[in-house]
């Protein structure tokens, strides 16, 4: 039986196929409860930094592609004690059949390698999500969902970096020189659109706005349904759909209405010239008593000036942030009372005197 052992294969001995065998075997069986083991020591590792990880999810995403990765650099470091045969030896395309099998085994370990990676990526976006949903801004989910593509899409690029470097035995230096000039051009080709996603990323950040926020913006007033990566969407008050690229929300002025502390209204009377002092003095008065409601924090009626054409009068008050509907509501509400007070003291709005014109006919 000893003498079996010790026989040469392939310029191996038997023993040595069963060992490395017998190593990967007892992996591959046992690959789910170590790749589990140690998905739990890298478990009490994230908890120290995210007190509300949830274990299953981690252990879900994480111990498939890990079972795999170990299994697989096993097997490579196990058949690397191995010497390869030379009844193999052979030269394709001017790379030797080692060569290939040597290449092909870091493509693999690379890829399986990578995959863990993206499910690393995958787990954190989960956590972060959760943590973006407790809050009623809704803007920071679709920054998590750009910034885990954008790591993944660099992890991608990274990884076959590492396969033209290592399985191929190529510079990457002056490939990456190519890249960097190719992404130059690029980035002047689509300077606008860049432009933009920078625009969001200072939103995003900045906070100047939310969803949800009443915006006035380049002749445009209307809730911010949706900030993008390239451009903001706003439902205007006459229900349009309006969209500006995040550039010009950014560059231009913006009023956050929704941040303002109070809503301000304002009424120009011109009372007829021929209008007493005492039924102005009067008119005033009874303005300001019409100004004492209880949703107007505060007012100010005065005689704003005296022309040719008229005797002005100024009134400005101010309500809480109350939405836009109850706001018009108020006002229409102070117009027609002051309107009905004018016409209960006979006071006449300038201009609104009858005309007698003279027509003089040939006979």
């Amino acid at each position: 039986m000893n003498d079996f052992f010790e026989q040469i294969w392939l310029d191996n001995k038997v023993k040595d196929y069963f060992v490395v065998f017998g190593v990967i075997l007892f992996v591959g069986i046992l690959n789910r409860l170590i790749s589990r083991y140690v998905a739990g020591l890298i478990y009490r590792l994230v908890k120290k930094n995210w007190k509300e990880v949830d274990k299953k999810t981690f252990v879900d995403l994480i111990v498939h592609p890990l079972g795999n990765l170990l299994v697989l650099l096993v097997a490579i470091i196990a058949l690397y004690t191995l010497d390869f045969p030379t009844q193999f030896q052979a030269t394709i395309y001017g790379y030797s059949t080692k060569q290939i099998v040597h290449a092909t085994g870091t493509i693999v370990l690379i890829i399986f390698f990578t995959s863990v990676i993206l499910r690393l990526i995958d787990f954190i976006a989960i956590i972060l999500e959760l943590k973006a949903n407790r809050t009623p801004d809704h803007s920071d989910n679709q920054l998590i969902v750009f910034f885990k593509d954008f790591f993944k899409v660099m992890i991608v690029i990274i990884s076959i970096m590492l396969v033209l470097k290592f399985a191929f035995g190529l510079a990457i230096g002056s490939l990456l020189t190519g890249l960097s000039i190719v992404g130059a051009a690029i980035a002047l080709a689509l300077r606008e659109s860049l432009e933009n996603l920078i625009a969001s990323f200072i939103i995003f950040f900045d906070k100047p706005f939310t969803t949800g926020d009443v915006v006035r913006v380049l002749n445009v007033t209307g809730i911010v349904e949706r900030i993008g990566l390239r451009s903001t969407r706003i439902r205007t008050d006459r229900k349009t759909y309006v969209t500006v690229p995040n550039k010009q929300m950014v560059d231009t002025v913006l009023d956050n209405i929704s941040l303002s502390t109070q809503r301000r209204a304002d009424l120009r009377l011109e009372i007829d010239v021929q209008t007493p002092a005492t039924k102005l003095d009067s008119l005033v008065g009874k303005i300001k008593e019409i100004l004492q409601k209880k949703d107007i924090e505060e007012s100010q009626v005065h005689l704003l000036d005296v022309t040719g054409n008229a005797l002005i009068i100024q009134l400005e008050y101010y309500t809480a942030p109350v939405p836009i509907a109850a706001f018009n509501a108020l006002r229409q509400d102070v117009n027609l009372q002051v309107l009905k007070t004018m016409e209960e003291m006979k006071i006449r709005i300038a201009g609104n005197q009858p005309h007698l014109r003279v027509v003089e006919t040939k006979e």
